[in-house]
């Protein structure tokens, strides 16, 4: 599609009962609402390292107030030299801890042909940015039916974020969360690997009825900068927040993946209890 700023409401305009922007198409995953009254937490290590690592984080992640959790069994990175997750026993041990928590499962998927296996664990599935634009991928998610969670591909626009996400919801499939991640701004070592777009936040929520979450995690690539920049989010109106956990006993020098990204217990009980108070406006 070509068009600009013209094509920004494509997803109002093919859903008619949407068509007030004061309007959001609530997704709910295992009786959460994303796109209600209050922010979500979906809150989770960065990847499946083992078991117990898992289970501490969720615990933790339950007992500070998320509602949700974020795993992945299956990591894209940069380097091909670096972990990559545990893959299908990562999806074994997420099952294994849903099972013990309740919450509800978010994890990522990468490849079309893993759709099928990814979707019979997880609860809501997640399209990275590195993934925003693989068509074959957006397809087969919208076909499961299983909530997708679509985040922001590093320099996309708002127009390509919204037609990754019409491959979606052209197979059948509504139940959209997007995801601002942090965009690209400088490639120095000296900065924040990628900027949270604070900007977006309400011409997104103008141009489409999906809820639109934030991950502050992945955008500072720093724990310590989370908090503040999770509470400029819900300011900001974002429908809830995926944050990664640091789980309650395990140092950072032993995980394979982002180790600086994850927030201590009693930060992300601080940031819970601020979404918490900070409702989303219509």
């Amino acid at each position: 599609m070509t068009g600009g700023l013209s094509n920004l409401s494509i997803l109002r305009r093919n859903w008619p009962e949407y068509a007030d922007p004061g309007t959001t198409h609530v997704v709910d995953v295992c009786r959460v609402q994303v796109g209600g009254d209050r922010p979500v937490v979906i809150a989770g290590p960065c990847a499946v390292e083992s078991y117990e690592q898992t289970l501490s984080a969720a615990r933790a992640v339950k007992a500070a107030g998320g509602q949700l959790l974020r795993g992945g069994a299956f990591k894209p990175r940069t380097s091909p030299y670096s972990f990559q997750g545990l893959g299908r026993e990562g999806l074994e041990i997420l099952a294994r801890v849903r099972a013990e928590t309740g919450l509800g499962v978010v994890t990522e998927v990468q490849d079309p042909r893993m759709v099928g296996d990814v979707a019979g664990t997880a609860d809501m599935l997640q399209i990275g940015s590195r993934s925003m634009q693989n068509f074959p991928l957006l397809v087969e998610a919208g076909r499961t039916g299983i909530p997708v969670l679509l985040k922001r591909g590093f320099s996309a626009t708002l127009e390509e974020w919204l037609c990754a996400a019409e491959y979606v919801a052209r197979e059948g499939n509504r139940d959209i969360v997007l995801c601002e991640r942090g965009i690209r701004r400088d490639c120095s070592w000296s900065h924040a690997r990628s900027e949270f777009d604070l900007e977006v936040i309400d011409p997104l929520r103008r141009a489409t009825p999906l809820p639109v979450i934030g991950d502050p995690s992945h955008a500072t690539g720093e724990w310590t900068r989370v908090e503040d920049v999770s509470r400029a989010a819900l300011e900001a109106g974002v429908h809830g927040l995926l944050i990664e956990v640091l789980a309650p006993g395990t140092e950072r020098s032993e995980l394979r993946c982002d180790a600086h990204q994850g927030v201590p217990e009693d930060v992300l009980a601080r940031i819970t209890e601020f979404a918490r108070g900070a409702g989303v406006e219509a």
